[in-house]
């Protein structure tokens, strides 16, 4: 029935073609890129029983990733419609992480078999880009794809590349090929303390004591006698966090940082890979602590032997009751610096994006879900076990030039024998050097990277500064996750710092103009035959003083002292 332009029927049938079911006037189809069957299917199967949350999303993009080698637009049309999302979101989060390899209509995939080459510092100084370009010659492209990729936390047998999921240390084009001949592309996990071994030693005990009748503030106050503090970069006292999240209501969560990206750093997998429970119990004393609903364990994608590990040791606390099922949550990283700060962590255990949000307010009072949230960094809970085994003393025992505690120093670069040395927080760089064997044959100490390429690079003339928390910002520095990366009289500190600029160029999120464009500027500036240092001191203001996150605003580290304390290379 037609109606007239007052609503009233006409009594005449209205004319074909008017309305959209007329022929040839609707659409067959919705707007947009339509789901195909067998690729839904295909996700299914590989979701098969779990939920489809919202914040699993990441964890979905893996398994697509794992099976395939890429992520078709098919297969995430297919994933948007089985989780109710729509193909904007699981695009942007797709297309934001360094491992997704997303594939577009008409677009060719991947080779089978992925080298990522390290070109980190460390793996530069040890010869990286030549490896790299030896292997895209000798490698045929239709079967490999080689790319450069940012630290794999390796650094002491730099250079390293990761062949599928094996890692290749002290690699060489020889052992690629001879690698490949074999298939050995398969992660390869080292001797590692499993449950039984650390229980039967004393494990756990401290945590089944501390559940049964326990003070937290006890325990709290054991930390800040021991002096422990975040051993993630920020150097914050560790026990105070736990008053400040139990200070809101719940349901709270403790979510682990282990995305331990900073370049030059890997302390934390040192640790993961000989004894892991030590981390395992201090997290659940942690969680206790601050009556932890759910743990959340971020790892970084780059450690899948320490993935597998956690895999492994995670169900074996639940064989033995020590957790019950679910209450560890283990998450996997898919290659973003930017996750190793705690709220674009956050964001990325739900599922998104790993933008920094904006303080406040903080992750104690709104973190996970906006949840309260402890977030506390691997070697942090590594050291709340230890105190809560052996006391206070196993740190504040220690005291050299006036600095109480002990520093796990991940050391590389030009000395005898690169590696993860526990010494005195009081050392300076002339110590640290020492306990690595001393500089390499031929090389004297040109410079130092004190903690990561956002601490900058020293001189040698400052050999006697303590590398420890609050010993270096007068000087322009900062301790951070105590990286340290030695360059010799071979070196070039222009180059150092231009290699940790387009570090900072390839993992800015992007969420913020001063960041972006400031990495992507000072990288275009540095490349110059003669720096503009007028310029760059001015952009670094404008960095420092707006980026949102510790990113861009520890980025002009390295510029301003190279600036300072090499001037004729600039």
């Amino acid at each position: 029935m037609a109606l007239d332009d007052h609503g009233k029927a006409t009594g005449q049938e209205p004319q074909k073609g008017v309305w959209k079911s007329g022929k040839g006037k609707g659409r067959h189809h919705p707007k947009g890129r339509q789901v195909q069957d067998a690729a839904w299917e295909d996700v299914r199967v590989l979701l098969g029983d779990r939920p489809r949350r919202r914040d699993l999303l990441i964890e979905f993009l893996h398994l697509i990733q794992d099976r395939y080698g890429h992520l078709s637009a098919a297969h995430l049309r297919a994933l948007a419609e089985e989780m109710r999302l729509s193909m904007a979101e699981v695009y942007e989060v797709a297309s934001f992480y360094a491992h997704f390899d997303v594939v577009k209509e008409g677009e060719t995939p991947p080779p089978a078999l992925t080298i990522r080459v390290c070109d980190s510092l460390s793996c530069e100084l040890a010869g990286a880009q030549a490896l790299k370009s030896a292997l895209e010659e000798g490698l045929d492209p239709t079967q490999v794809r080689v790319l450069r990729a940012p630290c794999m936390g390796r650094c002491d047998t730099a250079p390293v590349l990761e062949l599928g999921h094996n890692h290749i240390d002290h690699a060489t084009p020889e052992k690629v090929q001879a690698a490949i001949a074999v298939q050995d592309t398969h992660v390869q996990l080292p001797d590692y303390e499993d449950y039984q071994t650390y229980a039967n030693s004393g494990g756990y005990e401290a945590l089944l004591n501390l559940r049964a009748d326990g003070d937290w503030e006890a325990v709290q106050e054991q930390l800040l006698e021991a002096g422990l503090r975040g051993l993630g970069g920020a150097g914050f006292p560790s026990g105070k966090k736990w008053g400040f999240v139990r200070g809101n209501a719940g349901p709270r969560y403790l979510a682990v940082n282990g995305d331990e990206g900073e370049p030059g750093t890997f302390k934390d997998r040192w640790y993961l890979e000989r004894r892991p429970h030590f981390f395992l119990e201090g997290m659940l004393i942690a969680a206790w602590a601050v009556e932890a609903e759910k743990v959340f364990l971020y790892m970084r994608d780059e450690y899948p032997a320490v993935l597998e590990i956690l895999r492994r040791e995670i169900a074996a606390l639940e064989d033995a009751g020590v957790i019950t099922p679910g209450y560890v949550d283990l998450r996997r990283g898919a290659g973003a610096y930017i996750c190793g700060e705690e709220s674009a962590m956050i964001e990325s255990i739900e599922g998104k994006r790993g933008l920094p949000r904006h303080r406040p307010p903080y992750v104690a009072q709104v973190g996970v879900f906006g949840r309260p949230t402890l977030v506390h960094n691997v070697e942090t809970l590594h050291w709340i076990a230890r105190i809560c085994r052996e006391g206070p003393q196993v740190l504040n025992a220690t005291e050299k030039n006036g600095r109480k505690g002990l520093r796990s120093y991940s050391v590389s670069g030009r000395v005898t024998q690169p590696g993860m040395y526990l010494l005195p927080a009081g050392s300076t760089i002339t110590d640290i050097i020492a306990a690595a064997g001393g500089m390499a044959e031929g090389h004297v100490l040109k410079a130092y990277q004190p903690g990561g390429p956002s601490s900058g690079l020293l001189p040698a003339s400052m050999d006697d500064v303590l590398l420890d928390f609050d010993t270096l910002q007068p000087h322009g520095s900062f301790i951070g996750s105590a990286a340290v990366v030695v360059l010799s009289e071979h070196d070039s500190a222009r180059a150092a710092a231009l290699n940790m600029l387009r570090f900072f160029e390839d993992e800015s999120c992007g969420q913020c103009t001063p960041c972006r464009v400031g990495c992507e500027k000072a990288v275009k500036l540095m490349q110059e035959d003669r720096w503009d240092q007028g310029l760059l001191e001015e952009l670094s203001t404008a960095m420092v003083d707006a980026s949102i996150c510790g990113l861009g605003q520890a980025a002009p580290n390295p510029i301003r002292l190279v600036m300072k304390h090499f001037p004729d290379e600039i």
